[in-house]
């Protein structure tokens, strides 16, 4: 078995979109990123490369790297996702907690789940959701962060 710890955040701003788990969310601004920013995967990508002894998301995915501008987080998580079987591990259990004070995620953690179990290939996923109770750039609505732990069991 090996544990992986991840944690992502990025401020929202105006022109994008809001993608939280692969998710297009409703709300009048997007994360201000290289990639599309979405930080429940990213915080995924880092838990299972920590699990797998490797370098963190900044390393493997570059934002200095032209061909990750704008990129959907969903092929990064899958890159990572393949080199994790390749090295002979499956996820046990996958625990997220997202922060966000707005925009309000409880109609969309079902979906973010069912999207997650699909590129993860497991059910074993919690998905959760706090605000910072007003406090710091969260508080306020200007920024989103998730924690992620992974559970990796060798097939």
């Amino acid at each position: 078995m090996r544990i992986g710890l991840g944690y992502d955040i990025h401020i929202i701003g105006e022109g994008k979109y809001l993608a939280i788990g692969g998710v297009k969310i409703t709300y009048n601004g997007g994360f201000i990123a290289h990639s599309d920013g979405d930080v429940l995967i990213h915080s995924i990508i880092d838990a299972i490369l920590g699990a797998l002894g490797l370098p963190d998301i900044g390393e493997v995915f570059p934002d200095d790297d032209p061909k990750y501008k704008n990129i959907d987080s969903r092929i990064l998580l899958k890159q990572i996702y393949n080199k994790m079987t390749s090295k002979g591990y499956c996820i046990e259990n996958l625990d997220c907690t997202i922060i966000a004070e707005k925009p309000k995620l409880s109609s969309y953690k079902n979906k973010i789940k069912e999207n997650l179990s699909k590129l993860l290939h497991t059910e074993n996923i919690s998905i959760k959701a706090k605000t910072n109770e007003g406090i710091g750039e969260i508080g306020k609505g200007r920024a989103i962060a998730c924690l992620s732990s992974v559970l990796l069991r060798k097939i």
